[in-house]
């Protein structure tokens, strides 16, 4: 063991440059694996970072008047309190949107638990008197405000004020939902008075020492207040379910590119660890004619190669550790948020730990190939290294086609053993950048092109509210705006499943002289009575397939429709079956639209169209925005961005192992060249031009592999999650295209200068240039 390491600390000392590449290559994939995962933390898991970030509370009680909510800090368990806030219900419009929201009274200084993350605008005024609100960020979008905007809030009196919006906070707290939960409004103490006088109702947070608790310490809290004073509790596992969407539709997809970027790193310190054993046969057989056996070559190569990859993955960990957070931008805000999320020292501790066991399996392979080496490896010479010059190459050569094309050509694809293997090495880490595009482009299609993932329909009118337009009158209305390309009657009904086990949403939309547009991705729309099509979720909940028939049950009467079509659904989990109102009719005559869904032209605003509804209809009409599911998935584009980086370094660490390679194994060759009357500019080109072929080969392999396989990841993705198959958009072929050439001009870059030093080396036909 002595002798081993002894040779292998000597190999060291002759080979430091290459020792520095492997250890600082190591290090730098590791470190950039660490922020993707980093980054996709920040980005799946937006709840959790809100929750940490603001100190979030885990319990929330609403009290009515009266409670004594002073006690509650002294429960067992309790960490810290948030409040107590009075609040009171009211209605917020602005822009012909209206939403429901609960004002809750705060100070000038935002409370340190359960503290709103203010990420547009400010705080409210140090005055704590002026008239101005911070809204939800939910319920923010759902009103189209933003700081500065003035929206009415009326109070439950009935007394209306205009407010300015000061800003716009994240809160960990359960979401806005139109029709469902009430948004949150902070305003000064005074104007809550002045919005409704008198009110008493309280809201307290308790951010608890083990959230494991939860569930005994509102037991007790509510004992201790009294089950009368308490008019509800909301629990943090109940807002992080509302917001879990998220880490669905991101989890799998990037957990493929998690480990995709993982295996794309092991192959390429395996490649570099077999480059250094190709370029070390001369030392090996050397040391094997000594007597060295080949356990001890074996050996030597484990333990030098893994304490390069040991060293390479503790200075990158430790760099993303203790310096992370300090990166500028959002990377290391990103870093400084994952810190104290879940799984945070899952990842710090898996991914080095992956890392360093692939190494191992690769660099084991190669050091079991290295104690093969025959200690006289002199019939190696002559063996021949390339096969001969095609009919074809010889041609090209007659033809008058520059000699550096021809030749690199025959470098680079000189047998299918040799060829296939770097050129599949290569292709992964362009695969998987196809795929993140791939990705990237559907997200392109959620916001550019609606109609075609399930969103024809940019707002909805309620049609049905008291003292509003209706009927002749709302057509009347909505055919003054010119913005407005077509306007569908619609329904929504709760329906029963075969067995009465669930509920279904049962929507009419459209007539049947001009049905819904909907996205149909398979059979076809409704076109006659009694026909309907259906979510990818509806589908799997009842096992039925396009061309069944299904029954249910809806206010205790049978709806028995056919399902002629398979549409995206990106609502209610995809589980919603969607026909004519005329069909609805059918089984209710009494059944009257509930509202429009307004498709617009391509160049209309839907702000300006719902300021022009809501003055038109005086105030009483209902606009609201169709909920965009890409919302959430924006920050995506970051982690996609980090992984693209990631998997660039792993494809330009390979490519500099395979030139390497190239280079050193075509020693004889390149001095044969040069021996015919090559000059050196042409020695050069040769190998530029042969990594350049290389590099095109994988990009054409890469980008046609990863875009079907980003296809089929994105619409499985889809289906599991309810919304169905086919939302996934493939690049443009520019798109692709730029991948490729930035491939070939980076591969064209990097053998520049290796090219170079060879074309003006002087090649001797010695042992060192056969091997």
């Amino acid at each position: 063991m002595r002798a081993t390491l002894r040779w292998a600390r000597a190999d060291v000392r002759a080979h430091r440059g290459e020792a520095l590449f492997a250890v600082l290559a190591s290090a730098g994939i590791i470190a950039s694996l660490l922020l993707a995962g980093a980054l996709l933390g920040y980005a799946a898991n937006p709840w959790q970072r809100v929750f940490n970030e603001s100190r979030g509370a885990h319990v929330w009680l609403h009290t009515r008047g009266g409670a004594e909510v002073g006690a509650l800090s002294e429960l067992d368990g309790v960490e810290s309190v948030s409040g107590p806030y009075r609040t009171a219900g009211a209605t917020a419009e602005a822009r012909g949107a209206r939403a429901a929201l609960e004002l809750r009274a705060a100070g000038s200084a935002p409370p340190a638990t359960a503290r709103p993350l203010v990420f547009e605008g400010s705080w409210l005024g140090a005055g704590g008197a002026g008239d101005e609100i911070v809204l939800e960020a939910a319920l923010a979008r759902a009103l189209w405000a933003s700081p500065g905007d003035t929206l009415t809030v009326t109070g439950p009196g009935g007394t209306a004020l205009a407010l300015r919006v000061a800003g716009v906070a994240d809160t960990a707290e359960r979401r806005y939902r139109p029709g469902g939960e009430p948004g949150i409004g902070w305003v000064p103490p005074a104007l809550l008075e002045r919005i409704a006088p008198g009110a008493r109702d309280e809201a307290v947070g308790l951010r608890l020492a083990d959230p494991g608790d939860t569930d005994f310490t509102v037991q007790r809290a509510v004992t201790l207040l009294g089950a009368d004073r308490v008019s509800q509790v909301a629990k943090w596992q109940q807002a992080r379910a509302e917001a879990g969407g998220d880490d669905r539709l991101l989890g799998q997809l990037f957990a493929v590119f998690g480990v995709g970027a993982l295996l794309a790193a092991a192959l390429a310190a395996s490649g570099a660890v077999a480059a250094r054993v190709r370029a070390q046969l001369r030392d090996i057989a050397i040391v094997k004619a000594v007597g060295f056996t080949p356990g001890q070559v074996v050996r030597a190569f484990l333990v030098q190669h893994l304490a390069f990859a040991l060293l390479g993955v503790a200075l990158g960990t430790a760099a993303i550790a203790l310096a992370g957070s300090r990166i500028p931008g959002r990377i290391g805000e990103a870093v400084s948020a994952w810190q104290g999320l879940p799984g945070y020292a899952a990842v710090m501790a898996g991914v080095p730990a992956g890392a360093v066991l692939l190494i191992a399996a690769a660099t084991a392979l190669a050091a079991w190939r290295a104690g093969r080496v025959p200690p006289v490896p002199v019939a190696r010479a002559a063996l021949p290294t390339a096969a001969p010059m095609t009919a074809l190459g010889r041609r090209a050569l007659g033809l008058g086609v520059p000699p550096a094309l021809v030749l690199g050509w025959r470098a680079a694809f000189p047998r299918r053993a040799r060829t296939l293997l770097p050129v599949a090495r290569l292709a992964l880490p362009l695969a998987l950048v196809t795929v993140g595009l791939v990705a990237w482009s559907t997200l392109d299609g959620f916001r550019d092109r609606p109609e075609r993932v399930g969103l024809p329909a940019a707002l909805t009118v309620r049609a049905a509210q008291p003292g509003g337009p209706s009927g002749a009158e709302l057509d009347r209305l909505l055919a003054s705006v010119p913005q407005i390309a077509a306007a569908y009657p619609g329904a929504e009904l709760a329906a029963l499943v075969p067995g009465q086990t669930g509920t279904i949403a049962l929507r009419g939309l459209g007539t049947a002289a001009a049905p819904f547009p909907s996205a149909v991705a398979e059979g076809r729309l409704p076109e006659g009575p009694d026909e309907a099509v259906a979510g990818q979720g509806l589908l799997d909940l009842l096992g039925i397939r396009v061309g069944d028939w299904v029954r249910m049950t809806v206010d205790g009467r049978p709806q028995l429709l056919h399902v002629v079509g398979r549409s995206i659904e990106p609502d209610a989990a995809g589980r919603v079956v969607t026909t004519t109102v005329d069909t609805l009719r059918e089984r209710d005559g009494s059944l009257r639209p509930e509202f429009h869904a307004l498709v617009l032209h391509a160049d209309a605003d839907r702000r300006e169209v719902a300021e022009r509804l809501g003055a038109a209809s005086g105030g009483v009409l209902e606009v609201r925005e169709t909920p965009d599911p890409s919302q959430g998935l924006e920050p995506a584009r970051v982690v996609i961005t980090a992984l693209i980086a990631v998997l660039a370094l792993i494809g330009f660490i390979e490519l500099l192992t395979l030139i390497g390679t190239g280079v050193r194994d075509r020693g004889r060759d390149l001095l044969a060249l040069k021996a015919i009357g090559l000059t050196p500019r042409q020695i050069g080109g040769v190998i530029v031009t042969a990594a350049a072929w290389t590099a095109l080969a994988s990009a054409a392999v890469g980008t046609a592999a990863g875009a079907l396989a980003g296809r089929w990841l994105v619409d499985a993705q889809a289906r599991s999650s309810g919304i169905g198959a086919g939302i996934a958009q493939v690049p443009p072929v520019p798109v692709l295209a730029a991948v490729a050439a930035a491939a070939v001009l980076g591969a064209a870059a990097a053998a520049v200068v290796p090219a170079t030093r060879t074309a003006r080396r002087r090649l001797a036909d010695s042992l060192g240039e056969t091997l």
